[in-house]
């Protein structure tokens, strides 16, 4: 079962950065700005945070699994309808009713691990399927630029909706089996909304909520201008920004690969410190880098730095609330992708105004201060090894 659901997190993680390297060309098919075309990264991610709040306790009700098989065809339905949007506005609404179906899955994969694997354990499960997502990524930054140059844009969106038929195909069948552990419960609405406001009178959750939105902010917020920086900064093609992009990724597997290691070496403590840093220093290389080679380093570094401060995060969404860990884990999401869409405008606005350097500094600045809180709050190596 968890390998289906790394299918179906590759999946919605490379069709969530699939328009990343489209931005330029997306601007220049429709005859907007570059910040405009972003509208298509927002969208997804707005929808995206804003259905965690339903997909928490339907996951929690119906069945984890069950409801990642139906987001997942959801996606396969959507991804066709932004393959053949005619204009960038209905290409917006298609893109957000693809994240609205997306938010299904990964959050909900997460949580259904939580739910099977002991605390000590998590990390590293956690590590594996984000080998998943970060593959997916990947392909997706990747191909993109490549179905831009070669195929056309809408090409990408046709395989996607391919993928995530597949994957919700075979998903359906062994998710029947894993609901009989979890009989479908009746929904109450007064029991939602006094079970969230439980969560958010917590005050672990909410360190751990403002915590991610910060992230989302800073990290994704930036990486979605990345290709945008190779392509006019560097005279960069799609498929070759979209390439480039791929550095991030490899940097987020390579951390992946070795998470159990340098959870032993670092600690907790250290990954969140570490992983600041090395985000902080890409983020400058990006920003002011003289030749493209250093870029690409400034890729690497980002992405292995970011995925060791965010699956320390995921971690502690998982223990945040393991009486509602469905809801819980969906809200951090939720907030990590509202996060993303405010830092995704406001990066756009500065690229619109030549300001993509001054933004980057800023973000690398902001990592920072932000890895120093996390550390403070997470365990220390003692005590995780208790």
């Amino acid at each position: 079962m968890l390998r289906l659901m790394g299918l179906a997190a590759f999946a919605s993680m490379a069709s969530m950065r699939v328009t990343d390297p489209m931005l330029v060309a997306l601007s220049r098919e429709f005859k907007v700005t570059t910040g405009d075309a972003s509208a298509v990264i927002a969208a997804f991610a707005v929808a995206y945070g804003v259905l965690q709040i339903v997909y928490g306790p339907l996951g929690d009700r119906l069945g984890k699994a069950r409801v990642v098989a139906f987001a997942t065809a959801g996606c396969a339905v959507f991804s066709l309808a932004t393959a053949l949007a005619p204009s960038l506005a209905l290409l917006v609404a298609a893109r957000a009713l693809m994240g609205a179906a997306g938010a299904g899955i990964i959050p909900l994969c997460m949580a259904w691990i939580g739910d099977r694997v002991p605390y000590d354990q998590r990390q590293v499960t956690l590590a594996r399927l984000m080998g998943a997502t970060v593959t997916g990524m990947m392909a997706g930054q990747w191909f993109g630029g490549f179905a831009t140059e070669a195929l056309g844009w809408r090409a990408a969106f046709v395989v996607l909706a391919l993928l995530f038929g597949t994957a919700a195909a075979l998903l359906w069948r062994h998710a029947r089996a894993d609901a009989a552990r979890q009989p479908a419960t009746a929904f109450s609405l007064p029991a939602y909304l006094a079970a969230l406001r439980g969560l958010l009178g917590m005050p672990r959750v909410r360190w751990v909520l403002a915590m991610v939105g910060i992230e989302g902010v800073l990290g994704f917020g930036t990486l979605a201008f990345v290709p945008a920086r190779m392509v006019e900064g560097f005279g960069m093609s799609a498929a070759a920004a979209g390439g480039v992009m791929v550095f991030y990724g490899v940097g987020g597997l390579l951390y992946s690969l070795l998470a159990r290691r340098w959870l032993a070496w670092l600690g907790e403590q250290g990954l969140v410190l570490v992983g600041a840093a090395l985000v902080a220093t890409g983020l400058l290389l990006l920003a002011w880098a003289w030749a493209a080679v250093a870029a690409v380093l400034g890729c690497l570094l980002a992405g292995l730095g970011f995925y060791m401060l965010h699956n320390t995060l995921q971690v502690q969404a998982t223990q945040m609330a393991p009486q509602a860990r469905g809801m819980a884990v969906t809200l951090f999401a939720c907030v990590l992708f509202l996060g993303q869409s405010t830092g995704v405008t406001a990066v756009g606005f500065g690229v619109d105004r030549g300001w993509l350097q001054g933004a980057f500094s800023a973000a690398a600045l902001g990592v920072l201060v932000l890895g120093a809180a996390v550390s403070r709050q997470v365990r220390p190596r003692s005590a995780r090894a208790q």
